[in-house]
């Protein structure tokens, strides 16, 4: 199928569609679907990967991060392939604001990392692994979740610079911005030194 021009209205759609794959709370519906309770109840409320980890089941923090990860990467693949790399950009922060302000839960949701990390994965898949593995290292290193988050949202800007993608440049800056203000109040508990680690119920 031929690319379909990227003019506002095409863009205005791309926008809409990846918005509503971004705001499916896969958290929610997989905890539910497992007998594990509603998940908005449990550790901190998030709805992502590490809150769900806190019920003690690794495969439905596993499933989870992998589908949050995935909606943001589809919605940036599929609009590549109809449209064009303008909106994939446009889907990427679009499914990326889906996650955190979900149409579903009344705009309450997650704070974005997989979703972020699967939305570079898809725009520059060098990117995004550097990313992943800046995650990894950090979380290796320091066993903080959020903190292992911040350090490869705050990555992210180096890398685009670094492998030469500076088209990216200004969505990855609202992106990590987004990130940022998401975690402002694990900010502080790392702050404070009460920010709890990785498996930590």
């Amino acid at each position: 199928m031929a690319p379909l021009t990227s003019d506002p209205t095409t863009l205005l759609l791309v926008a809409l569609l990846a918005y509503l794959l971004g705001s499916v709370p896969f958290g929610i519906v997989i905890t539910r679907a497992m007998g594990l309770g509603d998940l908005r109840q449990i550790g901190s409320g998030n709805i992502g990967a590490t809150n769900v980890l806190r019920t003690g089941n690794k495969a439905a923090a596993a499933a989870t991060l992998v589908l949050d990860a995935a909606k943001g990467g589809i919605a940036v693949l599929i609009a590549r392939a109809m449209v064009g790399e303008d909106a994939a950009q446009v889907a990427a922060l679009a499914s990326f604001l889906g996650h955190l302000f979900p149409v579903w839960l009344r705009f309450k949701g997650g704070k974005g990392v997989a979703t972020f990390l699967g939305t570079l994965l898809a725009l520059s898949w060098p990117i995004g692994l550097a990313c992943c593995a800046t995650w990894l290292v950090a979380a290796a290193l320091g066993r903080i979740s959020s903190l292992a988050a911040l350090v490869a949202a705050a990555s992210s800007t180096f890398w685009m610079l670094a492998l030469g993608q500076g088209r990216m440049l200004f969505l990855g800056i609202i992106l990590t911005l987004l990130v940022f203000w998401r975690h402002s109040a694990n900010i502080q508990r790392l702050r404070a030194g009460t920010e709890p680690k990785i498996g930590q119920k």
